[in-house]
């Protein structure tokens, strides 16, 4: 059996100087032809990321499950599904990571089971069985026909579409689903349950995995009264209030990290995905001295571009990505800490989504990858993001395979009566599908994903936007990340350094990050027209990385989707008024970077 990894000793946890690397297997490799990606395939496609640098792995779902949320339903939490094989070859993949230095995180989805899990199973059985309890069972409303719409307990929706309630007939009473009907949720006030999980995680962490993502933790811990939620333009109530920081919420962390966590040696990565948390809730989570959870997942940067719901798009403007992430970054600069991400599984492609994934594509995509990276906090890569990977155009609603997707689909058009094609469009910049479309190894038919018909359509531009194609090209998107994880590594500022907005215009991202004597400063134009700055700000002197050839950098001038990093010679300088770093520079790969600076290689 595969063992963890042992942290190396130092002043701060291993994973603060940590990138994390997402792999989504359905889609990242298909070893055996059936068009569905496998954990063989991840084996024999691992160098991709170790060549990256990254430092850890986070493994989506490869649970048994019916795949209705495509592995986040899960009947069986301690085996592998057949269809990305055998819990053998997971043992095979831990070893093969650690072998490479790395490490590896799974994901937990431990706020509801699929409906086909032997719990659920019976606790749908009856009032009296064992389990009766290990989820939310309420009757119907008083005064109304049970099972009848306007007889569920509330008024709750649920995140996929309609009702967040589904009557059993067979238990003759409603059970709470916050997702899909196939996605009950468990019920943590039971102590039986939460004896359940924390197992179940023991049992992995034994296994040889280093830590877990947990999907919408924040979620477990219900106001018992589960009372009626304002009313949505949905039609249905928003129970967030009620559900997105319960009362128990803390209690049942602390519960879980002195249960799992402490007994067993070494440090461990627990990363907390939380919709709704706010900047105080992520400090109280991730604060050194309560130390429930390593980091979290916040939702803020990536619902700018939402007007009330997911679904009603709304213009960002780039002044509205910096406050944000500057407003995070200040929040937890003096107790807690960042993760900090563009894309996951869940979220269209960000060089589609927030930058020009045509004019401007690698040069946005490379911008939008620096200002990430050089923030303060553990930077996360979605597979394909390394190489640019945009969203599909996709064509038909028979080319969609997300639940989320086709269920607001058929609301918005079966029961609303909404323009299909309005709806379309929609779906073509929102769907999570976008983020799941086959990895992009070559411009070989199946982009090198499978040699059989992919589960979801491949991405026509995988005939030139691929992983060949970019190994070997010195101003590659893939080899600009290797660039930006190895400043990481290498410079301490960019791991530990305090944060500073600098003043730039609106559509300029300028920060500088300063540890002792180090600094960094960093601008970013996060436009597709040129942005003009003070005019000895940004000259071409001292560029540490950068996404245009040195030659044509303009003092006071930032070219569309131009980002350049600056070492300062002391940390009380600004680059308008202090000596850059010159001459002691030496520049690797391409796209006009360099790794420099004294005592740093």
């Amino acid at each position: 059996m595969p063992q963890a990894v042992s942290p190396t000793a130092s002043e701060q946890p291993w994973w603060r100087s940590a990138v994390v690397y997402q792999i989504y297997p359905r889609s990242f490799a298909d070893s055996n032809g059936d068009g569905i990606g496998d954990l063989p395939g991840v084996l024999a496609h691992l160098d991709h990321i170790a060549r990256l640098g990254v430092d850890v792995v986070w493994l989506s779902p490869v649970y048994c499950s019916p795949q209705d949320d495509n592995g986040y339903d899960i009947s069986d939490y301690q085996d592998v599904d057949p269809v990305f094989g055998t819990l053998d070859d997971l043992d095979v993949l831990i070893r093969a990571v650690h072998e490479r230095g790395m490490r590896l995180i799974m994901d937990l989805v431990v706020n509801h089971t699929s409906d086909e899990h032997p719990w659920f199973v019976e606790s749908r059985r009856g009032r009296d069985t064992p389990k009766a309890d290990w989820y939310f069972w309420r009757d119907a409303r008083p005064g109304t026909v049970p099972g009848e719409p306007g007889s569920e307990p509330n008024n709750w929706g649920a995140v996929f579409s309609g009702s967040a309630w589904r009557w059993s007939p067979e238990r003759g009473q409603f059970y709470l689903h916050l997702f899909s009907v196939k996605q009950p949720d468990l019920n943590w006030d039971n102590p039986q349950v939460r004896e359940a999980v924390f197992a179940m995680m023991g049992w992995w962490l034994d296994r040889g995995i280093d830590g877990f993502r947990m999907d919408v933790i924040n979620f477990i811990s219900k106001d018992p009264a589960l009372p009626d939620g304002s009313m949505t333009q949905s039609g249905y109530g928003d129970g967030m209030p009620y559900f997105a920081y319960g009362p128990q919420i803390h209690a049942y962390l602390a519960e879980m990290r002195k249960r799992v966590f402490e007994p067993r040696p070494g440090s461990y990565l627990t990363v907390g995905e939380m919709p709704g948390v706010t900047p105080q809730q992520a400090r109280e989570f991730t604060s050194s001295d309560r130390g429930q959870l390593a980091m979290v997942f916040q939702f803020e940067h990536v619902m700018l571009d939402q007007d009330g719901d997911k679904w009603t798009r709304r213009r960002v403007r780039a002044g509205d990505l910096r406050d944000t992430l500057a407003r995070w970054q200040d929040a937890l600069a003096d107790d807690g800490w960042n993760s900090l991400y563009w894309n996951n599984h869940d979220q269209p492609r960000v060089v589609s989504r927030y930058g020009n994934d045509t004019t401007y594509w690698r040069e946005s995509a490379t911008a939008l990858a620096a200002v990430l990276h050089l923030q303060r906090g553990t930077p996360y890569v979605y597979q394909g993001e390394e190489l640019g990977m945009t969203n599909l155009p996709f064509d038909d609603i028979d080319n969609f395979r997300d639940v989320e997707s086709l269920n607001h689909y058929a609301e918005m058009v079966g029961r609303r009566g909404a323009d299909p094609d309005a709806v379309l469009q929609t779906l073509r910049h929102k769907s999570r599908d976008n983020a799941r479309t086959p990895m992009q190894w070559s411009a070989e038919p199946g982009a090198g994903f499978t040699s059989g018909t992919p589960w979801i359509p491949v991405n026509p531009n995988h005939v030139w936007l691929n992983a060949a194609a970019e190994y070997d090209e010195p101003t590659s998107i893939y080899n600009f990340y290797r660039e930006l994880i190895e400043l990481r590594h290498a410079d301490p500022v960019v791991v530990d350094g305090d944060f500073a907005l600098l003043p730039a215009p609106d559509e300029v991202y300028a920060f500088r990050r300063t540890l002792g004597d180090r600094c960094i400063e960093v601008y970013a134009n996060l436009t597709s027209t040129a942005a003009k700055l003070a005019d000895d700000t940004a000259g071409p002197e001292g560029v540490i990385l950068g996404n245009y050839p040195p030659e044509t950098c303009q003092p006071g001038l930032l070219a569309p989707w131009e980002v350049r990093a600056y070492r300062l010679v002391s940390a009380s300088a600004s680059h308008s008024t202090g000596r850059p770093a010159t001459g002691d520079g030496q520049r690797i790969r391409g796209g006009g970077g360099m790794i420099s600076g004294p005592g740093e290689r």
